[in-house]
């Protein structure tokens, strides 16, 4: 810490350098005055210096300045995204936040992971081995901004290690089995969802933000120009989550059909009710959006009816469309770039090992180019 005095008409002050204000960056000073002589606001000076040095850096406990930083932070932050932040700032504190920030170690830090891996914190169950990553990166990144300020001088969730990520087998099904799901769900008020979700690999929550303005039913197109997404008990409407989701999809004869059956279904709704037409594609009597959650709920009662292998949500329908590609020939670049990916390795990784018979394929097409006109 650093100081100095002034002289402030008749009595002399000093003034503190203190630990930048965490929530802005910005420097904060301390000062006091009203001392008779140079020398007493000196003496005072280096006494509030001796005893603020005991208590500075990282003197501050881990729940206090987690709140300060997520008011911070709220600015720069996608709703979901600062929704998520919050829940694991929550999380920190229930279980670390009365610790000083000087005396928070990796290992502390990886205890309370698999603490959390074990009883959730304040929950009778455990959280996965996602959400523990989760509240790792949101540590981390806390930490982070902490130590640009110089409120700590070393990140020590940098050098914890969270939990292994979970191998999740994604289940897909077949296009026979696809054709079968469609066929018993003809019936259902969300069978253009249905129909949508299985043949234009869209996120749910980009269906379910889809608004007649981005759908040319006569070029057979639509636009991804924003996403509904689940926060608590409410929903938001926001940006698709990156540069690349936003994109323009075609779409096969089938869907624009079913597509066109669903709107004039739906105008005739809003005809009786004498309302103007409906914005979103999908929607609730009233105009609302569909809530993201009770979609998936309402999926997962049809898969069962169905007798179909079970999929954990309409998300696995977008896995099978990208599998179906792959294995049906569809350029992996033409395949990546309709499924919004920000590059095609993560295409590649996602789904070649969902499809054993590429390997074989492609072990078959090059033998045949070597020896196929071994007897010519």
């Amino acid at each position: 810490m650093r100081g100095h005095v002034v002289r402030r008409g008749k009595t002399w002050s000093y003034v503190i350098d203190v630990a930048p204000d965490p929530a802005t960056g910005r420097r904060r000073q301390r000062s006091k005055g009203g001392f008779p002589t140079k020398g007493a606001a000196e003496d005072a000076m280096r006494e509030a210096i001796a005893k603020g040095s005991s208590s500075g850096k990282g003197s501050q406990r881990l729940g206090d300045y987690l709140a300060e930083w997520i008011v911070a932070v709220r600015p720069r932050l996608r709703v979901t995204t600062f929704n998520a932040y919050q829940m694991a700032a929550d999380r920190v504190t229930a279980g670390l936040g009365a610790v000083r920030m000087d005396d928070l170690t990796p290992l502390a830090i990886e205890r309370f992971y698999a603490e959390l891996l074990k009883t959730g914190g304040r929950r009778e169950q455990g959280l996965s081995a996602k959400s523990v990553r989760n509240t790792h990166v949101a540590l981390r990144k806390a930490l982070a901004d902490a130590e640009r300020l110089e409120l700590i001088d070393r990140n020590p969730a940098a050098r914890a290690r969270p939990p292994r990520g979970e191998c999740v087998e994604i289940v897909t099904w077949t296009s026979a089995q696809v054709a079968q799901f469609l066929r018993g769900v003809a019936e259902d008020p969300l069978f253009a969802l249905w129909v949508l979700l299985a043949t234009t690999e869209l996120r749910r929550g980009e269906a379910l933000g889809l608004r007649w303005k981005d759908v040319d039913l006569e070029r057979a197109t639509l636009s991804v120009s924003q996403t509904i997404t689940a926060v608590q008990h409410g929903v938001i409407v926001s940006p698709p989550k990156s540069d690349r989701s936003r994109r323009r999809l075609g779409l096969d004869p089938d869907t624009v059909r079913v597509l066109t059956d669903h709107q004039q279904a739906q105008q005739r709704d809003r005809d009786r009710l004498g309302v103007s037409p409906a914005p979103l594609v999908f929607c609730e009597p009233e105009g609302e959006p569909l809530h993201p959650d009770a979609v998936t709920r309402r999926f997962k009662t049809l898969v069962r009816r169905s007798g179909l292998p079970m999929l954990r949500g309409p998300h696995d329908l977008r896995h099978t469309w990208a599998s179906l590609a792959l294995a049906a020939g569809v350029h992996p670049k033409v395949v990546s770039d309709r499924l919004g990916h920000s590059t095609i390795a993560i295409t590649i990784d996602t789904y070649s090992h969902a499809i054993p018979s590429l390997d074989a394929d492609a072990a078959a097409i090059v033998a045949s180019k070597l020896f196929g006109d071994s007897d010519g």
